[in-house]
This record gives structure tokens, C-alpha cells and sequence, in this order.
């Protein structure tokens, strides 16, 4: 994963970006400090801006956590949650069949609840206090209606992803980054597998949003920090 993600890094500062964040939970968890060690411009990870979210949002003291094992086995969100707000519970929970589900499109439906229910029950039934649930992957919240219904509305469902997009809106304005507002953006979309398997999947979360997609041929890392 952290010589995967450092190549990957490489390639994305080849495209002359501004501002680089690293939108995978896991690839945080274990690579950021070398990616910003590497990087010539910010790096915003995804695990801080959850964290600090969650720790915001509850009130008993008491936050789940829902993530890939890699992440879980990372301790990354325990640790920056009890950073944020020092004696916080965090029960976490490794939830391996979810990212799977999600690129098979399998966002609703009895299947995604009968899944979600056997990881969302025994975490809450398990841990009373919960009030607060942090999505800790990229891929869960589009989840997160059924989610939501699983948990109640006693829990307050944090979404990593989205704290992270606002923290690289105030960091782009930190930086007067932003845009023109002339300016005509455009998006690129770049996979380094298959293209055609990767359109499959992203056409049915995104439809005809989804911009056209081209390969990204990357280079071995160099010397991994």
C-alpha cells in the first residue's frame, strides 16, 4: 500500500496539481507522512478531518467506527479522535464485504441491509454509548441511507469524505487557490487498472457525470522513506 500510494503520488505531481489529497482511508492510515515527505505541494488526508468531526459531534463520549482492516489495524482513527477529544471510547469495527458491495453497485436493497445489519448491530448493541458513527472509508457513504435507518436517529453518522472536501475548500481559500471565477474547469479521470472495469463500476454510481477515463501508467517509486 505505501509504495503503491507513493507511485501513485508521483504521477499526480506529474499533472502539475495544486493540492493533493490522499481520498483512501487506508492509503492515510499508512502513507501520509511519506506522501507529504514527497509531495512539492499540501496533502490533506482523510483520516483528521473525520476524526475531528466525530469527536464534534458526540455528546456521551463514545464514537464508532466503521472502516477497511487495514485501517482498523492502523489504529490512525482511535488515536486522532482521542487527540481531538481527549477520553473519548472508540469501538471500531472492520467491515471487509462493504467496499466489495459498493463496486458491485449493490447500494440498497435487502442484500446491502441484511450485510450492513450484521456488522451495525453487534457494534452499537456492543458498545451502548454509542451516539456518534464515523464512516472511515471513501466508499461507505453511499451507504449511508441505510446506514442512517439501521443505526436510528439516537446516532449522528460522520462522513469522512465530506469533512475532507470542506477542509480542502478552506485550505484551497487558506492558500487564495480557489479557481478563477472565468476559469473553465475540467475534470480528468485516470485509473491505473482496467479502464473498462473501472468505467463499469464508476457509470453506475455516477452516470453521465462520469467524465471520459484514461489509463494512468505509473512508475516505480523511488527510495520509500
Amino acid at each position: 500500500m505505501r509504495r503503491f500510494t507513493l507511485e501513485a503520488t508521483d504521477w499526480l505531481l506529474a499533472q502539475d496539481v495544486k493540492l493533493l489529497v490522499l481520498a483512501c482511508n487506508t492509503a492515510t492510515a499508512r502513507a501520509l507522512d511519506a506522501v507529504r515527505e514527497r509531495s512539492t505541494v499540501p496533502v490533506v488526508g482523510v483520516v483528521r478531518p473525520g476524526a475531528v468531526a466525530a469527536a464534534s459531534a458526540t455528546r456521551s463520549g463514545t464514537v464508532g467506527v466503521i472502516a477497511t482492516a487495514g485501517t482498523v489495524e492502523s489504529g490512525a482513527y482511535p488515536s486522532a479522535i482521542v487527540e481531538a477529544a481527549p477520553g473519548t471510547h472508540v469501538a471500531q469495527l472492520a467491515c471487509p464485504e462493504l467496499v466489495p458491495m459498493v463496486e458491485a453497485g449493490i447500494l440498497e436493497g435487502r442484500r446491502a441491509e441484511s450485510v450492513l445489519r450484521a456488522y451495525l448491530e453487534p457494534l452499537v448493541e456492543g458498545n451502548p454509548g454509542i451516539d456518534t458513527l464515523l464512516l472511515g472509508c471513501t466508499h461507505y457513504p453511499l451507504l449511508r441511507t441505510v446506514i442512517e435507518a439501521i443505526v436510528g436517529r439516537g446516532v449522528a453518522v460522520v462522513d469522512s469524505a465530506f469533512t475532507t472536501a470542506l477542509a480542502v475548500e478552506d485550505l484551497l481559500d487558506a492558500l487564495a487557490a480557489r479557481a478563477r471565477p472565468d476559469h473553465d474547469p475540467r475534470h480528468r479521470v485516470a485509473t491505473t487498472g482496467s479502464v473498462d472495469a473501472f468505467v463499469g463500476v464508476a457509470s453506475g454510481l455516477f452516470g453521465e457525470r462520469l467524465p471520459s477515463v484514461e489509463a494512468a501508467r505509473i512508475e516505480p517509486a523511488g527510495a520509500i522513506p
